[in-house]
């Protein structure tokens, strides 16, 4: 397993599907397609989504690290 930070290429929003599809050794398509279908259930899919935009680091980029 990987760390889990967002990446700088391959995310549609904010990269949260691509971070966990990386952690879990998923394809994005099919982390994307879970969320999609978790929101047909209630709870909080979207504040979970948000909270992890927020609390997860965005990947650094080694072409702009020093």
């Amino acid at each position: 397993m990987t760390a889990l930070a967002r990446p700088t290429e391959g995310r549609m929003i904010g990269g949260v599907c691509a971070a966990l599809a990386r952690r879990f050794g998923t394809s994005v398509t099919t982390m994307r397609v879970i969320f999609l279908l978790s929101c047909l259930l209630p709870g909080p899919q979207f504040l979970i989504y948000i909270a992890l935009w927020i609390l997860l680091p965005s990947e650094k980029n080694p072409r702009t690290a020093w």
